[in-house]
């Protein structure tokens, strides 16, 4: 059936560098920020369509630039390329007068994603596949990268929004949010133990969650990272506990049963073997580290949605009035049980994890 979307999407897709003809078209919805289309020739996926949030992201050229730079090193026999279909004037994304930025991208079909790690064999892959991605991009020209978000997983900017907030917020949503609001001031200080200073900058995903990763559905395994517009300069510890806060928890991010949020030893176990099946790619003082960016990411993440329920839910989505404080006390409840096994994950990944020289 074509509808009048159809035919508006087809004529951006003559922008591309693609045979013309009428494709079909499937929404995504998986994503929260950009619009996804699935585009298709007679019922065939092949190609991804994307219209890149302008409010969200200010320089769109400066994040396909960072895109395109990583898809040259993201080229490995155990790690499955995308790439960026170029636009009739040889440019990695198309700009429309009334839709805005537009980029279209490869589909790799045969493929799921999944939210949480079910077992150890995913958990073992994604760890394989972060890796995987790191080393390719260990020799990437950090110059060539830009800040798509800057200070994304800046801890003192986030403290200070924070803070800020607990100024203006309403007093029935600081008493509703006592517990997190005292929570997060311990937990502000406890991370004072983390010292960038001693670790080497790395062109990081900054999201990888585990639904940010594509898995074969024959063989399930990891293939590649997707959703890459935050990819830009970052410390290793960023994409580790950000990967752990899914793989290691599984339950949902907003989940309001605490009994349900669990640490699963075997399953971080698994994706720290996963990391090192790749060979030596860290140095000592990241993996020293490692552990604190398990609670580091879901804690970064919950003082995030904190501070956006204080300030009237401006930032995130929601489909109801405190799913934000939701999502806050879930993420500080994993943070809390993955800060009392900090012990734990230090021998596991200074047993597990061999640093380079």
């Amino acid at each position: 059936m074509i509808t009048e979307k159809t035919v508006e999407l087809n004529e951006l897709l003559e922008n591309f560098s693609i045979e013309r003809k009428t494709y079909q078209f499937q929404g995504i919805n998986q994503g929260y920020i950009n619009d996804t289309y699935l585009v298709l020739d007679n019922n065939y996926p092949l190609y991804i369509l994307q219209r890149v949030n302008h409010n969200v992201f200010k320089d769109v050229h400066g994040l396909m630039g960072n895109i395109a730079n990583a898809f040259e090193f993201l080229q490995d026999q155990d790690y499955t390329p995308i790439d960026l279909l170029k636009t009739d004037t040889a440019n990695s994304y198309y700009k429309h007068a009334k839709t805005g930025y537009w980029r279209l991208m490869t589909y790799i079909n045969n493929t799921t994603a999944y939210d949480n790690a079910t077992d150890t064999e995913i958990a073992f892959q994604a760890g394989k596949v972060v890796g995987k991605f790191h080393q390719l991009l260990a020799n990437a020209p950090m110059d060539n990268y830009v800040d798509t978000i800057p200070q994304f997983h800046d801890l003192s900017l986030r403290q200070k929004q924070f803070e800020e907030s607990l100024l203006s917020a309403k007093k029935e949503k600081l008493e509703t949010s006592k517990a997190a609001i005292a929570f997060a001031k311990e937990t502000l200080e406890k991370l004072r133990i983390l010292d960038n200073s001693k670790l080497p900058l790395r062109v990081c995903h900054n999201d990888t969650k585990l639904n940010n990763i594509l898995f074969s559905k024959e063989e399930n395994k990891a293939l590649c990272l997707i959703d890459l517009d935050t990819i830009m300069k970052g410390y290793f510890y960023f994409d580790f506990g950000d990967a752990i806060r899914t793989v290691a928890n599984t339950a949902a991010e907003d989940e309001q049963d605490h009994d349900k949020i669990t640490f699963e030893k075997p399953l971080f176990e698994a994706f720290v073997k996963g990391l090192e099946s790749n060979g030596a790619f860290l140095y000592k003082e990241e993996i020293d580290l490692l552990a604190w960016g398990a609670v580091f990411m879901p804690f970064i993440h919950g003082l995030r949605a904190l501070t956006d329920y204080l300030n009237d839910n401006i930032y995130y989505k929601v489909s109801y009035e405190n799913q934000n404080l939701d999502r806050c006390l879930s993420l500080f409840d994993f943070t809390n049980k993955a800060l009392q096994e900090i012990g734990y994950m230090t021998q596991v990944v200074k047993e597990g994890l061999t640093p380079i020289d």
